[in-house]
């Protein structure tokens, strides 16, 4: 028989003596193969009490790690997995407390997770919640408090989760043996109850605790704590180690991980439950196929990359992070990337499938198209550029092409390639990879040519030359991006006014193009929605951004008019001298 991984857990979370509790708990287990590949995780958090939002930094911090965590691919180590959602999550709780609370401590709570897999637990820490482990009588702290202590009576966290941009993890990873019992606690438990006091309690423990004992067990420790005169929130977890895998099983499981990449596929094939329809589309590194799961008979989009990149590493990781973005993002005006019907036996990933064609098609259609149909297709990319936004993602590659339309007007941006998720970034382990232009030319905003990293704006940027081309059938500048624009190219790039192309497009609208074009970031919108009011409402400053002098808006008017004054004037003159 399997030997697999279990556990007995209990806990214990209550307000104390506050008003509110500000603490929060939480694990899971899963059943499936998730429990091979990505183990069991234990979470525990502590909303810092000044904050503005604690309770809902730790309830965010905890529930959007196990959600996210879960999703990640499974050839992702526990590490590398970790590192990047706490990171990411860091990065979304100090955005929206500076946004949300205008505050540097708006969002801020501590976070101490321990990840159980095969035969290891792996420990991430930031904040001053604790780990220990008790084995054999002995208990022992696993993590450090990130406090400084300024009195007996004045202390203050010096690494949190939402205080800083830059996030300080602690990790370790430590083996695992049957029987091992761990304890997390949040500051109310042991800044009220020494270690030896919590030794004591700890060996009171019986040897065989089921889920129900270790829940009674928690809250013994707690009313401990409360009887010593605990004025904080108090929160615990218990969780003994029932049994472990084979110790080689970790190696075995990782080749097993090691999935390959699919084959061409035909029409009429069968992969995983899915039969083949027809490929959509392909190129050197992907490939697009319309299919139907042959047990629901469910239409869905299978994406699979193309055996040209089978030894690129990085092409995969890539891939692998194109999916996992995907499903972060839940909006109507985003292609929404479906969890496939069983487990893949291959590299692929599935989402919904769109009837419809993309926007660049739509252009093709529609060279012109008046200014009443373009605003809606606009407004709906904005807000599917802000679902990207709210959670800290950059698209980094909005084209006409990464767009669908469906035959009643609905969009939808459909690709996640160039996706950029705050905080990860700074995992990568080769940046030169990272600092290439992931975009395309001509809809990349110029900051990525100039070696900068770019933000919400360079998105709007790439909005802003879509809306353009969309009005005028043509780009704002004339002409391509050089491929390699230095600063100085850039600087001698000149906007061409809508008026010059097509009249029906209002003044004021083409100055809020105009700005979101800007080749300084500084000087566009704030945001996409700030953009699109731009679009619908006349602003006062822009109502005389594009008065041209006629010789700019019609220069071949201007000098038939001069030629024909001119051939006036000579004929008079000839006319007084012949006379």
């Amino acid at each position: 028989m399997e030997q697999k991984l279990a556990i007995s857990i209990g806990y214990y979370s209550d307000r104390g003596i506050k008003s509110d509790n500000d603490d929060f708990v939480s694990s899971k287990i899963p059943d499936n193969q998730d429990l091979r590949t990505k183990g069991i995780v234990i979470a525990i958090a502590d909303g810092m009490s000044s904050s503005e939002a604690g309770k809902e930094a730790s309830h965010a911090c905890v529930n959007g790690f196990i959600n996210d965590y879960y999703s990640t691919p499974a050839s992702w180590s526990v590490k590398s997995a970790a590192q990047k959602i706490m990171s990411a999550l860091n990065s979304w709780l100090y955005s929206r407390g500076h946004t949300d609370y205008q505050s540097a401590k708006g969002m801020v709570t501590t976070l101490t997770l321990l990840i159980l897999k095969s035969a290891t637990a792996h420990i991430f820490h930031v904040g001053d919640s604790r780990i220990y482990r008790f084995r054999d009588g002995e208990l022992e702290q696993l993590t450090r408090d990130h406090r400084v202590i300024v009195s007996n009576d004045r202390s203050y966290l010096n690494r949190a989760m939402g205080i800083d941009l830059h996030l300080d993890i602690d990790y370790r990873k430590v083996p695992l043996e049957q029987g091992d019992i761990f304890l997390l606690s949040t500051d109310g438990i042991h800044d009220f109850l020494s270690s030896r006091k919590l030794k004591s309690l700890m060996n009171k423990l019986p040897d065989l605790p089921d889920n129900e004992t270790l829940n009674q067990h928690c809250f013994e420790i707690a009313q401990q704590a409360l009887d010593h005169q605990c004025n904080d929130n108090i929160s615990l977890q218990i969780l003994k180690i029932e049994n472990l895998p084979l110790p080689e099983e970790e190696e075995v499981l990782l080749k097993a991980h090691e999935l390959p990449f699919p084959p061409p596929l035909e029409p009429g094939m069968i992969m995983d439950g899915y039969q083949i329809i027809k490929e959509i589309h392909a190129s050197k590194r992907t490939q697009i196929y319309a299919a139907r799961h042959k047990d629901t008979d469910e239409r869905v989009i299978l994406k699979t990359p193309s055996i040209n990149y089978e030894d690129d590493g990085f092409f995969i990781e890539q891939f692998l992070h194109e999916e996992w973005a995907g499903k972060r993002i839940n909006s109507p005006y985003v292609l929404k990337v479906l969890t496939p019907e069983q487990k893949p036996r291959m590299l692929y990933y599935v989402t919904e499938f769109l009837e419809g064609i993309t926007l660049r098609e739509w252009m093709k259609q529609n060279p012109l198209p008046p200014v009443e149909m373009v605003i809606p297709i606009v407004e709906q990319i904005a807000k599917g550029l802000r679902a990207f936004h709210r959670l800290e993602m950059l698209h980094q590659d909005l084209k006409p092409e990464n767009i669908m339309i469906s035959s009643n007007g609905e969009v939808k941006i459909i690709d996640f390639g160039s996706v950029k998720i705050a905080g990860i970034d700074e995992l990568k382990k080769n940046q030169d990879e990272v600092e290439n232009i992931l975009g395309t030319i001509n809809y990349s905003a110029p900051e990525f040519y100039l070696g900068h990293s770019g933000g919400e704006r360079s998105d709007l940027y790439s909005l802003g030359v879509i809306t353009y081309e969309l009005l005028n059938n043509r780009l704002p500048f004339g002409k391509d991006m050089p491929e390699k624009a230095s600063y100085r190219q850039l600087s001698r790039l000149q906007y061409i006014p809508s008026i010059h192309i097509n009249p029906m497009v209002p003044n004021w609208m083409d100055g809020a193009i105009k700005k979101a074009l800007s080749l300084d970031i500084k000087l566009r919108q704030e945001d996409v929605f700030e953009f699109l009011y731009d679009l619908q409402h006349p602003n006062p400053h822009f109502l005389n951004f594009t008065s041209v002098p006629l010789i700019e808006r019609n220069p071949l008017l201007v000098w038939k008019t001069i030629s024909a004054v001119s051939l006036i004037i000579n004929l008079i003159l000839l006319y007084y001298l012949v006379k």
